[in-house]
């Protein structure tokens, strides 16, 4: 015969007055956390108990009941009532529903508590959002349902954002398939079919990591922080209808702008405004772009100008600026760290004083007539305005403009009024070949270690013209070259001093902290130097021995050429293998003595400048040389554009350098006298060798 089964008995319910009841010591919680007693108290106030106590009688030294009860498991619950009676909003006998259990329970008091804090499960993160959605559809905003449930507003706007994400990838969510920070991730676009294929073609990577969701679903937009992004404006730029991606879970320094085309036109339309009001100073031609290469002005002279000297009101301003800064500084000095209003202070002060030091400057109007200037945007998302610089073809008399007023010339640039100013765009960079999946380790491109080594020859002519003794020494062996053996092939000095430019060179070189710190020292010191051949000599001859040193490896500096060129290995015009080889040796020799080190010159490997640009091998290749076969391994099934990607965060702050950019050791080059030898250093030929062997065979 079956045994029957025994029925639970639950405990009563009732409803008690608040005197009756008191807190348990045997109530388990003793650490304050969580929402506040006197939040919980509004939030009982506004939509009553929802919960009850849990009670057990109190009993006299007899065993009796004594009519009284504790709170073993409800103790912040009461606490919050207790508020609203000390407040006079309850009645201190106002009936309390509570669970009664019984004195002499089984399960004792400290276990019933334990249980009610323990046996507890949060609301998962979708139902949470499911459940602000519902408020939302109900008429609730989103400030007023933060203050309901005492969340910071941005918890609300990060669960409703969950709303853009797919349906779909909710689901998978939902079945615990992929994490809350994956999920959150996808809010940065709307685009559902856009984050399904994401999710999809990260199913068969072992890296599923949330930055890299959001770099795969940004990566044809354009970073808040670009100079053309601060340049327009964020205002600007939605008012024109443009669309930011924004992350509500991290810090993504203002989104990601997405409609590139809507922000290059808005750049350049401001540009164009900037150039006509700048045409008004009468300059004959106006070029426009976002951005110039690096030495896009070698070829014009540029005008001597007069600052305009302060007034005595800027003057007055300048002096007590002045003042304020030495008192400032002076009376923080010792202090680990600035108060934000000291510090804000400071920052407006330096702003204002450099505002004095860089005047403008008045040129000859006779001067400007056949003169122009270049209007860009600088790396700061600044406007920065080229002034003074005279074209060949107008050097002749003014009189002879080589076009009319109001015309734009072949090249974009415009003349004349302003009215008939037209923006010329300049647009950087170039796209790599795609080198399918070919596991060999191919040469570097020509056009890419041109590019390298001209950030190699920057870099070194700042380092060589920091150390007049180098400076000395290269300068000195150039000149017993030339005097004794009569051999200048491969030259890595340009003695004459002829001005090295480069011909090949990536977009970012002209921002480079080479390329500034050589045109400061340039805008230094011909400041100082007179303007008249005479002059200049007495100057000179004054000048003390430090100075004269510094002046000459200043100028000695811009004769340094480390680039690589493309030789002609059949005798045509042009430097030849040998000599390509040589300079390369002489560079590598300069940039010992002067202890080149690219990466605290400010170069590091990134998308745009190498790791598009080399066959995924070459990815891969730095990323072991710099991080060990295991980081490799992670990145072998990618795509060569997520591969360079995840490489560029992988190699930060590694100081790793592709070939052409590092310090070569010591090594004895070939004997000019033994003939030009047509060998290339490593990185140009990898492969080549075995494929010249198997035409030969």
């Amino acid at each position: 015969m079956a045994k029957a089964v025994q029925k639970i008995t639950l405990s009563a319910s009732r409803d008690i007055p608040f005197n009756k009841l008191a807190f348990s010591q045997s109530n388990v919680r003793r650490i304050k956390a969580g929402v506040s007693i006197e939040d919980l108290a509004e939030d009982i106030a506004r939509r009553g108990l929802l919960q009850s106590l849990n009670v057990r009688p109190v009993l006299d030294a007899d065993g009796s009941e004594t009519g009284t009860f504790e709170i073993p498991a409800g103790g912040r619950r009461y606490q919050a009532l207790h508020r609203l009676v000390k407040q006079k909003r309850l009645s201190k006998t106002a009936p309390i529903p509570c669970i009664v259990r019984s004195a002499s329970a089984e399960v004792s008091a400290e276990d019933d508590s334990l249980a009610e804090n323990v046996q507890r499960v949060a609301l998962h993160p979708l139902d949470q959002f499911r459940a602000f959605k519902a408020l939302c559809d109900q008429g609730a905003g989103e400030d007023e349902i933060a203050a309901r449930f005492f969340v910071p507003p941005a918890v609300v706007k990060q669960r409703l954002r969950l709303a853009s994400v797919s349906q779909r990838l909710l689901g998978i969510y939902a079945e615990d398939g992929m994490t809350l920070e994956q999920l959150m991730a996808f809010t940065v676009t709307i685009d559902h079919a856009r984050q399904e294929q994401v999710w999809e073609a990260l199913q068969k990577s072992y890296n599923k990591e949330p930055y890299l969701i959001r770099r795969q679903l940004t990566e044809s937009a354009v970073r808040a922080s670009d100079r053309r992004a601060k340049f327009v404006g964020a205002g600007a730029y939605e008012g024109a209808g443009g669309v930011v991606l924004r992350d509500l879970f991290e810090d993504d320094e203002g989104g990601w702008l997405q409609d590139v085309a809507l922000l290059d036109r808005l750049a350049t339309e401001k540009l164009a405004i900037e150039a006509e009001k700048i045409a008004t100073e009468g300059w004959k031609w106006i070029q426009v772009a976002i951005h110039f290469r690096y030495g896009h002005a070698h070829h014009l002279r540029r005008l001597n100008g007069v600052q305009i000297e302060l007034t005595a009101a800027e003057q007055a301003t300048r002096d007590a600026l002045t003042a304020e800064l030495v008192t400032l500084e002076s009376e923080y000095r010792d202090a680990d760290e600035l108060p934000d209003e000291v510090d804000s202070r400071l920052g407006e002060i330096e702003m204002t004083l450099a505002a004095f030091e860089n005047r403008p400057v008045r040129y000859d109007p006779s001067e400007t007539a056949r003169a122009g200037a270049f209007v860009s945007i600088d790396s700061e998302g600044h406007l920065a305005v080229e002034r003074g610089y005279v074209r060949p073809e107008d050097e002749a008399a003014a009189n002879e403009d080589s076009a009319e007023e109001g015309t734009c010339g072949s090249d974009g640039t415009v003349f004349g009024a302003p009215a008939a100013q037209r923006t010329v765009i300049t647009v950087g960079g170039e796209k790599a070949d795609d080198d399918g999946d070919d596991e060999t380790i191919k040469p570097l491109p020509e056009r890419l270690v041109g590019e390298l080594t001209a950030h190699r020859t920057l870099a070194l002519r700042d380092a060589v013209a920091n150390n007049p003794h180098v400076a000395m020494t290269a300068l000195l062996h150039k000149l017993c070259l030339d005097t004794f053996q009569h051999s200048a092939a491969g030259a890595c000095l340009e003695v004459s001093v002829r001005h090295v430019f480069f011909p090949v060179q990536a977009s970012d070189l002209k921002d480079s902290l080479s390329a500034k710190t050589v045109a400061e020292r340039q805008k230094a010191w011909e400041a100082e130097l007179p303007k008249d051949g005479d002059a200049l000599w007495d100057w000179l001859s004054d000048l003390d021995d430090d100075r004269r040193a510094a002046l000459l490896a200043h100028c000695v500096s811009f004769g340094v050429n480390a680039l690589y060129e493309k030789s002609d290995r059949y005798g045509g015009p042009g430097v030849s293998v040998h000599g390509v080889q040589q300079r390369l040796a002489q560079a590598d020799r300069l940039a010992r003595a002067v202890g080149l080190d690219m990466v605290a010159a400010g170069w590091r490997p990134t998308v745009d400048n190498y790791l598009s640009r080399v066959t995924k091998p070459r990815i891969l290749e730095a990323v072991r040389e710099a991080k060990g076969d295991h980081a490799a391994q992670l990145l072998d099934h990618l795509k060569k554009g997520e591969m360079a990607q995840e490489a560029e965060r992988l190699l930060d702050g590694t100081g790793w350098l592709p070939e052409p950019l590092r310090l070569a050791d010591g090594v004895p080059t070939s004997d000019p006298a033994a003939g030009e030898v047509e060998t290339l250093p490593a990185f140009l030929t990898d492969g080549e060798d075995a494929q010249s062997q198997q035409a030969a065979e």
